[in-house]
């Protein structure tokens, strides 16, 4: 469904433009959601240990940077996987502040044993798509993604 706001030509197009991007993420996102809940993961505790799979462990700080967390919701989102003996938290002995954490074994198990299907659940969803249109959508949201 378009924007109903009757701004200028400039202000529907953009809005009709990020009204269809969300919607497309979110109902990707949908789909690809079942997996992760039979997992007891959410989206955010996905993404925490794909990235501690991919990138090795790293300060709390800088995790919800990358996965664009606010330093509250990481927080929680890492105290649910510690609780769940995916993650382990260490504390710098130098200084206090910085936590890095780092996947356990329980937790390199379940992402390692989840991941590949995942991958290959995200291929066949972006089928829709050629190589080529993949490549410039790929293109045009990481131009929306590094504007300031």
């Amino acid at each position: 469904m378009p924007t109903h706001y009757q701004g200028n030509e400039r202000e529907v197009r953009a809005l009709n433009t990020f009204i269809k991007l969300q919607r497309a993420a979110e109902s990707l996102n949908a789909r690809l959601q079942p997996e992760l809940t039979r997992a007891g993961l959410t989206v955010s505790q996905f993404g925490v240990l794909e990235a501690l799979l991919h990138l090795g462990p790293m300060c709390q700080k800088e995790l919800g940077q990358k996965l664009l967390q606010s330093g509250g919701n990481i927080t929680m989102v890492i105290n649910n996987l510690e609780k769940r003996n995916l993650v382990k938290r260490t504390r710098d002995r130098q200084d206090r502040r910085y936590v890095q954490v780092a996947l356990t074994a329980e937790g390199r198990n379940l992402i390692v044993e989840l991941f590949p299907g995942h991958a290959r659940a995200i291929a066949g969803q972006m089928e829709v798509l050629s190589a080529a249109e993949q490549d410039s959508l790929a293109a045009f949201c990481r131009r929306l993604g590094k504007q300031h």
